[in-house]
């Protein structure tokens, strides 16, 4: 009896795991195409093949849902830095970051449109995590990178500014690709081009730091 109850949580854990993924999907196709006010809970639900109700016991409200996409939107971005010290090479550190967050915004680019538009719209449903656990999140960074700068192993460049520059422009090529296939003529950025554009940005990013670039840049 007690095995077939372990079996039976094991597996309404996994159903809900599944259904919670399938429904994060279709919620950031849907936010990034209707934005919050146009997005309905009903065509999430279709789109996750599943019923509203299921939507609503899973998230609690169209709302939740929305920040929780948010949230979990800058939480993949800023994983890369979530584990740094003093003791790190700023050099490998920089370069893991850039390259993570432009490797985030070729996998989500809906997910990075979604979130620059809640920004552009002032961030009505993101005050309380931009001040409070973001801002948190952002001074403590901020902390290591002024230890480099005091050893001398970087120049002391503003630590926040620098983060903010790196957020941006490796969001671009996702929140504005329009824009950069227009001017470029692509129809669209191959895995080249976007190796190229991570080596660019680590290029001026480090140089711009006095950092010196852990391996050469061709």
């Amino acid at each position: 009896m007690a095995k077939a109850m372990q079996y039976s949580e094991q597996e309404g854990g996994a159903i809900r795991q599944r259904n919670e993924k399938a429904i994060m999907a279709a919620a950031e196709r849907v936010f990034a195409r209707h934005g919050y006010r146009g997005a309905s809970l009903q065509e999430i639900a279709e789109q996750a093949e599943l019923p509203k109700s299921n939507v609503l016991y899973y998230m609690g409200s169209k709302r939740k849902l929305y920040v929780r996409l948010l949230e979990r939107m800058m939480a993949r971005w800023n994983a890369m830095l979530d584990d740094i010290s003093a003791e790190d090479d700023p050099a490998e550190v920089l370069s893991a970051f850039i390259r993570s967050k432009m490797q985030m915004s070729r996998r989500h680019p809906e997910g990075s449109r979604l979130f620059a538009s809640e920004i552009l719209g002032g961030a009505p449903f993101l005050q309380e995590y931009l001040r409070g656990e973001l801002r948190e999140w952002v001074q403590s960074r901020a902390a290591v990178f002024r230890e480099w700068a005091e050893r001398g192993l970087m120049d002391p460049v503003d630590p926040v500014w620098l983060i903010f520059l790196i957020w941006s422009s490796t969001q671009h090529y996702a929140d504005f690709e329009a824009q950069v296939l227009g001017i470029t003529g692509r129809e669209a950025l191959g895995d080249d081009d976007l190796e190229e554009i991570t080596r660019f940005l680590t290029r001026v990013v480090l140089k711009g730091c006095g950092v010196r670039h852990p391996e050469p840049v061709t």
